[in-house]
C-alpha cells in the first residue's frame, strides 16, 4: 500500500488481535537480532584493527646443517667383485669398521706379487743407477786426464817450436855471416886477380883466393839449407802442436760424448725407478682398497649392490649409510617473488610430518605445535623445480626440536615478516599485492 490516501486504514485498523500477526510480528525478536549486529560489527573492527605477522611460506623437508653430516652412499674407487659381507642392513658401523671385501677383476692386478715384483725390479734399476755413478766418476777422472795430457803434450811441442824459432834466428844469423864471407872473399878474389895482372901477386896467390871464395860459396849454400831446414822444423812444431789439439779434442770429446750416453742413461734408469716406486705406491694402496670401510660413524641403511660374486664399475654405489651425529636443519624452496623478503637471521616457524600442530600463519605466538628456526643460507641461483633453495637452523632462544624426527620427514615452513594491522592484510590479498619489501633492524648473522 502506497498510503496516498488521507484516510490512512493502518492508523485506524489494528491487527494486533490475530493469530497471523502474533506469529509475524515479533518486536522482542528484532531487538536481539540488532544487539548481534551490533556486538558483530565492533567485534569485527576490533580484529581489524589487531596486529598479523605477514609471512612466505614453503614447502621442503629435514636435512642436515652441514653436507657432511647427511646421508650418503659408499663407492668404490676401483672396479671388482664382491667376496664377503661384514655388516647387515641396520648395523651400527664405526669409522674403519669393514664392511664388505671385494677382489681384483682386472688381469694386470690378479698377480699375487705384484707389489713384491714391482719392489724388486726397482731395486735392480737402482743397482744400475749405482752403476752409471761409478761409470760417470771414470769417464770423469779420464776426461781430466786427458785434458792433463793434452796440456803437458802442448807445452812440449810448444817448447819445441819455441826451439826451432830460436835456431831459424840463429841459421839466419850464421846466412848472414856467409853472405858477408862470401862478399869479402869475392872481392879478395878480384883484388888478387887484378894485382897478378899487374905483376904485383903471383899465380898462386890467386889460385888460393879462387878456392877461399868457393870454400865460402859452398859455405853460404850449406848455411842457407840450415835455415831453411830450421824453418821447416817451425812448421812441423806449428803442425805438431795442432796435431796433438786435435787428437786430444778427439779423444775428450769422445770421453764426453761417452759421459753424457751414460749420464742420460743414469737419469732415465732413475725415471723408471721412480716409475717402479709409484706403481709400487699405487699397487700397495690398490690392496688396500679391497676392504671397503666405513668413513664415519652410522647406520648401515641399504645395501645398494647385494649377494657374493656380483661385479661392479669403479665408483659405483654399494651401500647407504646415515651418519650417527649429525645437526638436524631444514631445506624448503620458496617463490622467486618471495626471495627478496627472506634474509639471513629471519625467524621461522616449522611444522613437521607426524606431528600435530595447530597454527595461525599471522599470530605465531597463538600456534601449537610449531618449532622455531632462523635462516642460515639463502641459494642465490634458482633450483630445478623453479624454487630458490633456503636452509633453516633450529632457534637456540626457541623450544627444542622432536627428538625423533629424521633426516627426510616433510616440513612445512612460514617465514614471520612484518606485522601489519589485519584489514590490511586482507586488502592486500584480495589485490594481490606480494608482502610489504624491508631489511630487518637487526644485524645478525649466523656463525659458521
Amino acid at each position: 500500500m502506497l498510503n496516498i490516501s488521507h484516510n490512512q486504514l493502518n492508523k485506524k485498523v489494528t491487527l494486533q488481535g490475530y493469530k497471523a500477526f502474533s506469529k509475524a510480528v515479533k518486536t522482542k525478536h528484532y531487538k536481539m537480532f540488532n544487539r548481534f549486529l551490533l556486538a558483530f560489527g565492533i567485534i569485527t573492527i576490533i580484529i581489524m584493527l589487531l596486529p598479523w605477522t605477514q609471512n612466505v611460506t614453503g614447502n621442503g623437508y629435514v636435512t642436515t646443517l652441514t653436507p657432511g653430516q647427511r646421508p650418503q652412499t659408499i663407492q668404490s674407487q676401483i672396479p671388482g667383485r664382491i667376496e664377503k659381507w661384514y655388516v647387515r642392513e641396520g648395523d651400527f658401523v664405526k669409522k674403519g669398521d669393514t664392511i664388505l671385501f671385494i677382489s681384483e677383476i682386472k688381469t694386470e692386478y690378479q698377480d699375487p706379487k705384484l707389489v713384491e715384483r714391482t719392489n724388486a725390479q726397482r731395486d735392480a734399476k737402482s743397482r744400475s743407477v749405482v752403476s752409471y755413478d761409478g761409470k760417470i766418476s771414470a769417464l770423469k777422472n779420464q776426461i781430466t786426464a786427458l785434458n792433463q795430457e793434452r796440456n803437458l803434450k802442448l807445452q812440449q811441442a810448444k817448447n819445441k817450436l819455441q826451439q826451432a824459432r830460436l835456431k831459424v834466428k840463429s841459421d839466419s844469423i850464421d846466412l848472414q855471416a856467409a853472405n858477408t864471407n862470401l862478399d869479402i872473399a869475392e872481392r879478395q878474389f878480384n883484388r888478387t886477380q887484378t894485382l897478378q895482372q899487374e905483376g904485383l901477386k903471383s899465380m898462386v896467390d890467386v889460385e888460393q883466393k879462387r878456392l877461399k871464395l868457393q870454400e865460402n860459396q859452398a859455405k853460404l849454400i850449406s848455411q842457407e839449407n840450415k835455415f831453411l831446414a830450421s824453418k821447416n822444423e817451425v812448421l812441423n812444431a806449428q803442425v805438431e802442436i795442432s796435431r796433438i789439439g786435435a787428437e786430444y779434442s778427439d779423444k775428450i770429446s769422445k770421453a764426453s760424448s761417452e759421459l753424457f750416453t751414460a749420464e742420460s742413461s743414469q737419469l732415465e734408469t732413475v725415471a723408471e725407478v721412480e716409475k717402479l716406486e709409484n706403481q709400487s705406491a699405487n699397487y700397495t694402496i690398490r690392496n688396500s682398497m679391497y676392504y671397503i670401510t666405513a668413513p664415519q660413524d652410522g647406520f648401515i641403511n641399504k645395501a645398494i649392490r647385494g649377494g657374493l660374486g656380483e661385479t661392479f664399475k669403479e665408483g659405483e654405489q654399494l651401500v647407504k649409510i646415515m651418519p650417527a651425529n649429525y645437526d638436524l636443519a631444514v631445506e624448503t624452496y620458496v617463490e622467486p617473488l618471495d626471495l627478496p623478503l627472506i634474509h639471513l637471521g629471519e625467524e621461522v616457524r616449522i611444522q613437521f610430518d607426524g606431528w600435530p600442530a595447530i597454527f595461525f600463519s599471522g599470530w605465531p605466538n597463538a600456534s601449537f605445535g610449531t618449532y622455531g628456526g632462523k635462516i642460515v643460507a639463502v641459494e642465490t641461483f634458482i633450483s630445478e623445480n623453479g624454487k630458490f633453495r633456503v636452509l633453516i637452523a633450529p632457534d637456540q632462544n626457541a623450544e627444542n626440536w622432536p627428538e625423533n624426527i629424521r633426516v627426510g620427514s616433510g616440513a612445512y615452513t612460514i617465514a614471520l615478516l612484518e606485522d601489519v594491522p589485519i584489514w590490511y592484510e586482507i586488502w592486500r590479498r584480495l589485490n594481490g599485492f606480494p608482502p610489504n619489501y624491508y631489511k630487518p633492524n637487526t644485524s645478525e648473522t649466523p656463525s659458521k
